[in-house]
């Protein structure tokens, strides 16, 4: 059974079931959207029976408080014992390195899990966007529909790469279609519109790429990697969250040590997650950074170690070279690490993050994907590309600008999304 007919198989038998002149594509999807009943509290534990908050909506609450004051930091010494500085490159261990120990009042935030119909709502409005517009394109091809001719297969074409499945993807569903389309005998609307979706879906199920995070005990090492503005220093604070509310030990590696303002961000996220950091001075070097924060992570037994790196034009030599050092750095000091390479890229972005995906992927093996801002574009067939085309499996999807908005990426739930609007 492929995917299409997993997803989507017995809504549409029941439907034909119903009402045999149906257009067998237009089903309610309201029935997908479950709800779990909660008891809401308040932040001095009172009832909140009128209008229950949501659990992003109590956890933000917690987050989205202004700092007034500055941050109460412990400032140590080095952890590099002269041992080891004797045993590494003297650009790696750099005297100018400090290191940063956040320190805050904890506070008791009631976390509630998300059920799998609040995640699958949030897929849902998330690609509504993308949905509109590959509807849109969609009924406006099949508008046009007259026959299944030379013609018809070449408006397809335009139609696929339109709406941001990629050049490769579009060329090759179009070759896939014209034996499909011959093959199930499909001369109505209806049909060939079936035939493609259910190609399109199938194609994608068929990729087989692992979409879980790879966890390593005793400590599982992520270097993030991905150009200025993608998101992906909030990324790594909304996954720190995430494990520190799993129980997990969390340590942040500030490696982004040449853009302004890029060491505060990331202190500030450690502040709302409540996770530890490692950072070092201006300008310094990233990868003495990185060393540090894998023997802290390795002696005070951390359960995870999130690095941050510097994201300037991925056309840049140095910084492709300073990813390379890291790379080497952390190798030397866990064989098997980094567990996860993460590439963040921008949803909106459209097909200019195949490009930046496939030269960051010239110097450093990436392990997964995080396309972030979906719940603001209309371009999230890129997905279809990324995982069709360069083999890389998309990971995370940020779907909101909430502490808990980071999620798993479910495949089931992103076509479901995608096509909403279509079937």
């Amino acid at each position: 059974m492929g995917l299409f007919d997993k997803i989507f198989g017995k809504k549409i038998e029941e439907q034909i079931e119903e009402n045999q002149s149906a257009d067998i594509f237009k089903f309610d999807l309201e029935d997908l959207d479950g709800s779990a009943e909660t008891v809401a509290l308040d932040t001095e534990g009172h009832s909140n029976v009128a209008e229950p908050p949501s659990e992003v909506e109590r956890v933000e609450e917690v987050f989205s408080e202004p700092v007034d004051e500055p941050l109460d930091v412990a400032v140590e010494q080095p952890i590099i014992s002269p041992e080891l500085e004797a045993s590494v490159d003297p650009v790696v261990a750099t005297p100018d390195l400090t290191e940063i120990t956040v320190v805050q009042e904890t506070e008791t935030v009631a976390v509630v899990e998300e059920t799998p119909e609040e995640i699958e709502t949030k897929y849902e409005k998330s690609l509504k966007k993308t949905s509109k517009s590959f509807g849109a394109r969609f009924n406006e091809f099949l508008a046009n529909f007259r026959s299944v001719d030379e013609e018809f297969f070449e408006d397809l074409e335009d139609t696929l790469i339109m709406s941001d499945v990629g050049v490769d993807v579009a060329t090759q569903l179009t070759e896939d279609l014209r034996h499909e389309v011959k093959l199930q005998n499909a001369k109505s609307k209806d049909d060939v519109k079936r035939v493609i979706i259910e190609r399109m879906v199938d194609n994608f199920g068929e990729s087989g790429l692992a979409t879980g995070l790879l966890m390593h005990e005793p400590l599982t090492v992520m270097m993030f990697v991905g150009v200025n503005g993608v998101g992906k220093t909030t990324t790594i604070g909304k996954l720190a969250n995430r494990f520190k509310l799993q129980g997990k030990k969390v340590l942040l590696a500030a490696a982004d040590t040449f853009r302004a303002g890029a060491t505060d961000q990331l202190v500030e996220w450690s502040r709302r997650s409540g996770v530890e950091i490692v950072v070092g001075k201006e300008k310094s070097d990233p990868a003495s950074v990185v060393f540090d924060a894998v023997k802290r992570a390795q002696i005070e037994q951390f359960d995870i170690l999130l690095i941050d790196t510097a994201g300037r034009l991925q056309n840049k030599d140095n910084l492709m070279k300073e990813l390379e050092k890291m790379g080497k750095i952390i190798k030397r000091e866990i064989p098997d690490a980094p567990h996860e390479t993460l590439l963040a890229l921008d949803a909106t972005t459209g097909q200019n993050a195949i490009s930046q995906a496939k030269e960051f992927s010239k110097v450093t093996p990436l392990t997964g994907i995080v396309l972030t801002k979906l719940d603001g574009s209309a371009k999230g067939g890129i997905i279809l590309t990324i995982q069709q085309v360069l083999k890389i499996p998309v990971k995370l999807v940020g779907l909101g600008e909430g502490m808990t908005d980071l999620e798993n990426f479910d495949e089931s739930l992103f076509v479901k999304g995608l096509f909403q609007d279509l079937i």
